[in-house]
């Protein structure tokens, strides 16, 4: 039984220790192939760099909602004028997606991703700067970063498109706009969202548009009932498997690191939750993700 990580970080920092070790894990779990996603220019090299020594792993290069400008360090700083850190981080844009370009036309570049919006990062920034200087964000500054964010969302399909790529979108408590602007370019190419945890109407939207799906830890959590919910109702040609790594490690790992051969496990109550053998489960989100980033043409 073959299974497909979709979506995981190998160039995270956690595994700097014992990464070949880990792919190898993947392999004697019977993981034929993982995609390791990028969420920022370092990310983008390090993933294409991973990808050309290592035969079943993949890269993507883009730059995340939460890395599309330095945000984070601003807030615990807070100095300077923020319309002006808004326009040197458009103009910083500008200059990472030229870099971008460059990168995605590597050979094992299969998206450009993860990308997208996530509005939950404003509660973030909104507990630095509270902590920091006892205020909440402004509205002026909560609209400035979900423009940002769209912004560079907008320019990254953009940039898919003309090199004829799929994309991987990342959406947090910002499903609204997600929809807004996909719906607007409708893309040529099967794409993915990852770690979906929407509805089954903003599903059925997203599959008109030629979305895809990918699953990871949080399907097997117990109180997860809505993503079951909605992976009992999706066909199964429209689900990848995911383990998102380091990160969301599925039961009975939880708040452990996470690796691609615990993908199994996302296998598994998937094909309980669709009372399917695993098997079955296995070789359609292989074919899936396979036929989605175009391996194996």
């Amino acid at each position: 039984m073959e299974l497909f990580d979709a979506h995981g970080h190998l160039t995270d920092e956690q595994y700097s220790a014992d990464l070949q070790q880990v792919i190898e894990n993947a392999r004697q779990a019977g993981i034929c192939g993982i995609v390791s996603a990028a969420y920022d220019l370092t990310s983008s090299k390090l993933a294409i760099a991973l990808a050309s020594t290592n035969k079943d792993i993949y890269a993507t290069v883009g730059v995340h909602p939460e890395n599309v400008a330095e945000l984070e360090d601003w807030f615990k700083n807070g100095k300077g004028d923020f319309s002006e850190f808004v326009k040197n981080a458009q103009k910083s844009l500008e200059n990472s997606l030229k870099t971008l370009k460059k990168l995605a036309k590597s050979q094992k570049v299969v998206a450009i991703g993860e990308i997208g919006l996530d509005y939950h990062f404003l509660d973030y920034l909104g507990q630095i700067k509270h902590e920091r200087a006892g205020e909440s964000l402004t509205d002026f500054e909560k609209e400035e970063i979900k423009n940002l964010q769209q912004i560079a969302f907008e320019k990254q399909i953009l940039l898919a498109e003309e090199l004829e790529l799929p994309i991987v979108v990342h959406s947090r408590d910002a499903m609204g706009d997600t929809l807004k602007i996909l719906q607007k370019y409708r893309l040529q190419k099967e794409s993915l969202l990852h770690c979906y945890s929407g509805s089954i109407e903003s599903a059925k939207i997203l599959m008109q548009l030629g979305f895809s799906f990918s699953f990871g830890g949080v399907v097997t959590f117990k109180n997860a009932h809505n993503v079951q919910e909605v992976v009992k109702e999706l066909p199964l040609e429209r689900i990848l498997l995911e383990t998102d790594c380091p990160y969301m490690s599925p039961e009975p790992f939880r708040g452990k690191r996470n690796e691609p051969k615990n993908v199994v496990y996302v296998a598994d109550k998937i094909s309980k939750i669709k009372n399917i053998p695993i098997e079955q489960v296995a070789l359609v989100t292989t074919q899936n993700s396979m036929r989605l980033f175009g391996i194996g043409k």
